[in-house]
């Protein structure tokens, strides 16, 4: 059975792609989150403070991921590429993340010690989130 597919391949149109999507932002939500918790924001409270900064993780989260064949079957096939895949794009989301947030259109900044939280906290949830949905294929 052959799956749909868009961006050259790199995005297949299928429930299990949809399944992991959404899975992916509620992570990186839940990341932003608890983030804005431990800093005294409460995300409910102030929902534009919390998405201007969970905007800049959700681009470049999403950009990554559709560039670099994230929303694929392979992508999530074996707890090694799914793994090993998730790392990368997660490091690299983070970088395009912090590079939005040095601007002035949303709040914060660009901070290394924001980064390497990001890399640790919000990877951790995607590895898990990803982990997961390998086990469970």
């Amino acid at each position: 059975m052959s799956v749909s597919t868009v961006g050259n391949g790199r995005i297949e149109l299928s429930a299990r792609t949809a399944l992991v999507a959404v899975g992916d932002l509620l992570a990186i939500a839940l990341f932003v989150g608890i983030g804005e918790l431990t800093h005294g924001i409460n995300p409910i409270l102030n929902p534009a403070r919390f998405a201007g900064t969970l905007t800049p993780f959700y681009v470049g989260w999403l950009l990554v991921a559709g560039f670099g064949g994230l929303y694929t079957a392979a992508a999530t096939g074996t707890v090694r590429a799914a793994l090993g895949r998730t790392i990368v794009g997660w490091i690299l989301a983070v970088g395009i993340a912090q590079g939005l947030r040095s601007t002035a259109i949303f709040p914060g900044n660009a901070a290394v010690t924001f980064a390497l939280v990001s890399v640790l906290v919000g990877g951790t949830l995607l590895l898990l989130w990803r982990g997961g949905v390998a086990v469970a294929k």
